[in-house]
């Protein structure tokens, strides 16, 4: 067991830096200089050199990307000296000092995103943090409800085998895979937000927090939920759907199925007691794919609700290049699709007994 999340650790970390690697030269290099994005039109010469010092563009590429490492990892060094890059200062790191040697301090940080360059200075661990939970609450909503419905679905599918019921289900599911996200939430905003608002009650536009028309606060808006939950599900409701039916009629020609039926049990209860579970591995896998996806899919379903999560953030920022914010929704979507895949590796060996994490 420690041997095999050792070894999963390693990967992750080793798929981490791939990632860290693409996007910082992505970024970084390629756009063009990341101090005239920052002052826009209102730059002059001592300005680009104020910028270029304070977040060390001033430096070769190579450089960098070293310092850019160092802002990233838990355990950093840093310079004493005040006009460096890495100097220890409170407005950018909360950090733990170790040991000192010469001018160079150890210490333990959490990583650092630096800051978006639109925003005023803010961190951008500040703005993932204010919208990281929106889309969480978006995406845990579409998964649950792709889950049950999918499932259910599968498994009257599955049962009703080449029957009208079947091929209706079918025709659903094929139509869930094939519609692309952005579509269905213009359509669906459409259709259930506007022309029959007056029986739905729902908003074409709005996000989980919404403000008191008084001034008083905020105060959440769960209807705003809906619309971009179901359509965020449609895709995975597709998939889950036909790999529950092909799984469980699978399951259902095994051995001890047949031993089942032979000692007088419902098919309800066959399925419920023994097939279900052993079915439900490749629905795991489907359903671990497309939750780290959702991060990134819900771009265009928070975009066009209005829903005010990581993804609508994502489009601002690809708006205005604000390259920090950028980068780090990136990593923290490969952060995210990492640590899935490794708690379902775990599942797996609860849901079959014949696998054994080595």
């Amino acid at each position: 067991m420690l041997r095999y999340f050792l070894y999963k650790s390693g990967y992750a970390l080793l798929t981490l830096f791939g990632v860290v690697t693409v996007i910082f030269f992505l970024f970084t290099v390629l756009p063009g200089d990341p101090a005239r994005m920052m002052l826009d039109q209102n730059e002059n010469s001592e300005q680009l050199e104020i910028i270029r010092k304070k977040y060390g563009f001033d430096k070769p590429v190579a450089t960098q990307y070293l310092y850019y490492l160092n802002d990233l990892s838990p355990v950093s060094l840093h310079s004493t000296n005040t006009d460096d890059y890495t100097y220890l200062s409170q407005d950018k790191y909360t950090a733990l000092p170790l040991f000192t040697v010469g001018t160079t301090t150890t210490v333990i940080k959490a990583p650092y995103l630096r800051e978006s360059f639109q925003k005023s200075g803010k961190k951008v661990t500040q703005v993932i943090g204010d919208t990281l939970p929106n889309t969480i609450v978006l995406a845990f909503s579409a998964i649950f409800i792709a889950i049950v419905t999918g499932v259910a679905l599968g498994v009257v599918s599955a049962l009703k085998k080449d029957t009208g019921t079947d091929r209706a289900i079918a025709l659903v599911s094929t139509l869930g895979m094939s519609l692309p996200s952005f579509f269905a939430a213009i359509l669906f905003a459409w259709v259930f937000g506007f022309l029959l608002h007056r029986y739905t009650n729902l908003n074409m536009t709005g996000s989980l927090y919404e403000v008191d028309d008084f001034g008083e606060g905020t105060y959440i808006q769960w209807k705003n939920l809906i619309l971009p939950a179901i359509v965020l599900g449609i895709r995975p409701l597709g998939v889950v759907i036909q790999l529950m039916r092909n799984s469980l009629l699978e399951v259902m020609g095994q051995d001890y199925v047949r031993t089942a039926r032979a000692k007088g049990l419902s098919e309800m209860q066959i399925i419920r007691k023994h097939a279900l579970k052993n079915a439900l591995n490749p629905v795991v896998t489907a359903i671990s794919g497309w939750f780290a996806s959702m991060l990134a899919g819900a771009v265009f379903v928070e975009y066009i609700f209005g829903w005010n999560g990581l993804g609508k953030e994502v489009v601002e920022a690809l708006n205005t290049l604000d390259l920090p914010v950028i980068m780090g929704a990136v990593l923290v979507i490969a952060t995210t699709f990492v640590i899935i895949n490794i708690l379902v590796d775990v599942i797996y060996a609860w849901l079959d007994p014949k696998i054994r994490l080595e």
